[in-house]
């Protein structure tokens, strides 16, 4: 116990997670209270009538947005790491070439593509931009998870089997926990991405932080810009420092 009363674990563990909690504060401030920051806006964009977007409140804005995010990246991590798993079987083994070549395509295909191609057989709307984050996200987490999983001592895996081990078991209780470090840091590559590129959705009619960043660059309204610039920033430098947080929370383990 500190001279306040306060365990001395307690404040080592708000420390940790100062950054992470700063970044949420800035932007749970922001989403609110944009509207308090009018007269900055003003100052930026001097010409323009509306300076604060409101065809949206940036709560709901916000919601979509991480709706959206985490969707595509959940079904981006359950494909990835399951296609990174069989091809690292033996039977799987003559189709690694071919999956690591599908997720690079994926990445090196433009997101505005993949929504063009989207559209015309899912519709505007959600659909698409899922479709799109999918696919764009999964290259980093099939190449980690590839890593991972090759990258772990054959001997380890000798031991594992001389006790008795079935393959799941290797897999679940041996293999799955050594990889996991480099896994989840793909995972975190993707996600924090995702978080930038889900702006495009607002183009398709896909309601989310890209909102206002796609009505200022078509009113040229840069106060527009800056608003959802700065939402999506924030959101990304939180997502991604509590990734680090948890991972170094790993790593003392």
């Amino acid at each position: 116990m500190n001279e306040r009363g306060v365990p001395r674990r307690a404040n080592r563990a708000v420390h940790r997670w100062r950054l992470p909690l700063t970044w949420l504060a800035l932007l749970l401030v922001l989403t609110v209270g944009m509207a308090e920051l009018e007269g900055v806006f003003r100052w930026i964009e001097t010409d323009s009538r509306q300076v604060i977007y409101d065809r949206a409140d940036f709560v709901t804005l916000l919601g979509r947005h991480l709706l959206v995010v985490m969707v595509a990246s959940l079904l981006a991590t359950l494909v990835g790491v399951s296609a990174a798993i069989a091809v690292t079987r033996r039977a799987g083994r003559d189709f690694l070439p071919l999956v690591a070549q599908i997720a690079s395509m994926g990445q090196t295909f433009p997101p505005v593509a993949v929504l063009a191609l989207a559209v015309p057989v899912l519709g505007f709307g959600t659909l698409p931009i899922i479709v799109a984050l999918l696919l764009y996200g999964l290259l980093p987490i099939v190449r980690n998870t590839l890593a991972g999983l090759q990258g772990i001592d054959s001997s380890i895996l000798e031991a594992a089997r001389g006790m008795g081990m079935s393959r799941g078991q290797v897999l679940r209780q041996v293999e799955l926990p050594l990889a996991a470090p480099v896994i989840v840091a793909g995972i975190r590559t993707s996600v924090t991405v995702n978080i930038a590129t889900a702006a495009l959705g607002a183009t398709v009619g896909a309601s989310n932080l890209g909102d206002p960043i796609i009505s200022g660059i078509v009113n040229g309204n840069t106060a527009y810009i800056l608003q959802g610039a700065l939402m999506i920033g924030l959101l990304a430098l939180t997502v991604d420092s509590t990734f680090e947080r948890l991972a170094l929370r790993r790593a003392r383990r």
